[in-house]
């Protein structure tokens, strides 16, 4: 990569407005699960910033019995013949339109176009944006928001999409049971690169301040990256997943995302974690 300055720039130090999360939450969900979560984020009210103790006095389904993330205990898992692999739609049909990333004020976010989508569901959806959750200290502590029998990956990958056969629009369909459904990927660092990660990381330096003048997480600071083939970053068994219906796991919490959270973790490289902008 290129590194005029000499200067690295790691996952724990891309600025953010928000805290640590340091309490547990509740879920109800097919599968049992226990009480893990990996970060705290603060949001911006009328009255100044709200810490996560305090989310459901403002954002009332935060306090609900269906909140996300989860700690999943495998041995407590069922398993359903039902269920088929999820099948992405155009994820590397691409074009040539660049891709919009943005600092949304605790993380990166890119916006995916349209034609993408999501099958081997009960409805067909359609992509919206993915984004990456990492820990304060990066992401060799912990920075994933799922944990699966109380162990955390390094990062996490969201990709959300929302259901548009029964809804307009995401904004329609995030107040709604089943409105959304969020692809989870778990992401550990090795010693091998991964490509299709590098189509991201490669940018992030553009975006490393959100604007003091943001409100509302109005994507105020982005950047426009090549467009790539989205599939790249997805592990290669898309078969073995653990299936939830949860929420949002930010305010305003909405109990609305069909959850799909892959066993099969993705690796980036130790590299790839403190690069060179």
């Amino acid at each position: 990569m290129n590194n005029p300055e000499g200067k690295s720039l790691c996952f724990g130090q891309f600025p953010s407005r928000f805290t640590a999360r340091t309490s547990l939450w509740f879920s109800v969900v097919i599968v049992l699960c226990d009480l893990v979560t990996s970060l705290t984020l603060c949001f911006l009210s009328v009255e100044g910033l709200v810490g996560q103790s305090e989310w459901s006095e403002y954002f009332p389904e935060c306090g609900g019995t269906a909140q996300s993330p989860v700690d999943v205990i495998t041995t407590q898992t069922k398993y359903d013949s039902s269920l088929i692999p999820v099948t992405p739609l155009g994820y590397s049909q691409h074009g040539n339109k660049p891709f919009t990333l943005y600092n949304n004020g605790h993380t990166a976010v890119i916006e995916l176009p349209e034609w993408m989508g999501l099958g081997g569901l009960p409805w067909l959806f359609t992509a919206v944006q993915m984004h990456l959750h990492w820990g304060s200290g990066g992401p060799s502590h912990g920075g994933s928001e799922h944990t699966i029998n109380g162990l955390s990956a390094d990062a996490e990958l969201h990709v959300v999409h929302y259901n548009s056969e029964l809804y307009p629009n995401m904004s329609a369909a995030m107040t709604q049971r089943n409105g959304l459904a969020v692809l989870g990927i778990l992401i550990v660092t090795g010693e091998e690169t991964n490509p299709g990660f590098n189509n991201i990381l490669n940018y992030l330096s553009r975006i490393r301040h959100a604007s003091k003048l943001m409100k509302h997480y109005n994507p105020i600071w982005f950047t426009f990256i090549p467009a790539f083939d989205v599939q790249t970053l997805l592990p290669k068994d898309l078969g073995r997943y653990y299936r939830y219906n949860g929420s949002l796991t930010t305010p305003p919490c909405y109990q609305s995302v069909m959850w799909t959270l892959f066993n099969e973790r993705v690796q980036i490289s130790k590299a790839q974690v403190c690069f060179k902008h």
